[in-house]
């Protein structure tokens, strides 16, 4: 089972996350260590006491080493001296709208990050397996009502999604160039749908705004009520991503390698301003404005993902609805704020998750 699969291979590995103090990445750490994985972390130190990184006391939990992955020199060495097991890589310049105004320095982060971390894993003969992270905004975005497959073609209209397609073509191009034969690294690159869930404190992302909404008081301000997105809590994707570095690293062969979508059903690619809605009617607060202007920045209408082939070779599904993604995403926010131990409660979040994906794997009616 799915469940069983990830419960029982990571423990004792050393798995290294890059990108351990952004919001998967800390995530991500929590659940490998939970896992019981020696986990190796990098990345930039957190914003504030509120990232979830700091929330979750990983500091205490992993071996957490600040560094840019655009300093390459010292990423090589650092992965040299551990040399882990398994590198999931989610390091990034994660924002759309951000990119407009550093373009230079998310290619730098995007395309050029992915390279070093590439040229460590190849050099590294320790590491079995390595998961890419990208986005869904890899895909070239021709407002398609239907979910794009991971053999569509890459493109990118800002800075941010060409930095992703970008990336996703590197990937290929080492894939293709040095982990090609029995013996090599497998390595594979995974893309997610607008991932949300608690100890997300990013700027320009609805459900963060959301909650500084409601905490502030201020109404929310909505710049593109109508664009569908593809709504998923970030345990979904993780656990696809876990999935598959788990599998990839039992089966010693390149069946698993190559690219990945991890999705939501179709049911939970809503509009924006549905979900606002939705969220603030779990919260029992919180008001918002639709201002669209002339002098927003591009941003697509329609974006969704094909997850059929997870689905069929990898026997992965969302466990979520759109309303329980939601919850356990107030709940989670909540929790910071009411006293009780927030690690407690992301790993109850955890626990609860595995047990659904067990439910589904057997059939059985989830409680």
């Amino acid at each position: 089972m799915n469940a069983d699969i990830i419960k029982t291979y990571y423990a004792g590995k050393k798995v290294l996350v890059t990108g351990d103090t952004g919001f998967k990445g800390s995530w991500l750490s929590l659940w490998l260590s939970y896992l019981g994985a020696h986990v190796y972390g990098i990345g930039l130190p957190p914003q504030s006491k509120d990232d979830n990184f700091v929330l979750c006391e990983l500091e205490s939990l992993i071996s957490h080493k600040t560094l840019d992955i655009c300093d390459h020199h010292a990423l090589y060495d650092y992965v040299q001296d551990i040399s882990p097991d398994i590198v999931f890589h989610l390091a990034a310049q994660p924002l759309v709208r951000l990119s407009y105004e550093i373009p230079r320095e998310t290619m730098q982060t995007n395309v050029m990050g992915t390279v070093h971390i590439l040229e460590a894993v190849r050099n590294t003969p320790s590491i079995t397996t390595a998961i890419m992270v990208t986005s869904d905004k890899c895909y070239e975005n021709k407002e398609w009502m239907h979910g794009y497959r991971e053999c569509d073609e890459m493109g990118g209209y800002d800075p941010y999604s060409a930095s992703k397609g970008a990336a996703e073509i590197v990937i290929r191009s080492y894939l293709h160039s040095y982990f090609n034969d029995s013996s090599s690294t497998r390595i594979a690159s995974v893309r997610a749908g607008n991932v949300i869930g608690a100890g997300d404190q990013s700027m320009d992302r609805i459900i963060p705004d959301c909650i500084r909404s409601i905490r502030g008081g201020d109404p929310l301000i909505i710049r593109n009520p109508h664009a569908l997105r593809p709504w998923q809590h970030v345990l979904e994707p993780l656990s696809g991503y876990l999935l598959l570095g788990a599998l990839l690293g039992m089966n010693q062969s390149h069946a698993f390698s190559g690219a990945w979508n991890f999705g939501p059903r179709y049911e939970s690619i809503v509009p924006v301003e549905q979900v606002v809605q939705r969220f603030f009617s779990i919260a029992g607060s919180g008001t918002y404005q639709c201002q669209s202007s002339s002098a927003n920045l591009h941003e697509a209408v329609t974006l969704a993902l094909d997850i059929a082939k997870a689905v069929l070779l990898l026997k992965w599904s969302p466990v979520l609805d759109i309303q329980e993604t939601l919850k356990w995403t107030w709940d989670g926010y909540k929790v910071e704020k009411s006293g009780e131990s927030i690690k407690s409660h992301r790993i109850q979040q955890i626990e609860e998750y595995m047990h659904r994906m067990d439910a589904i794997s057997n059939h059985e009616p989830v409680q």
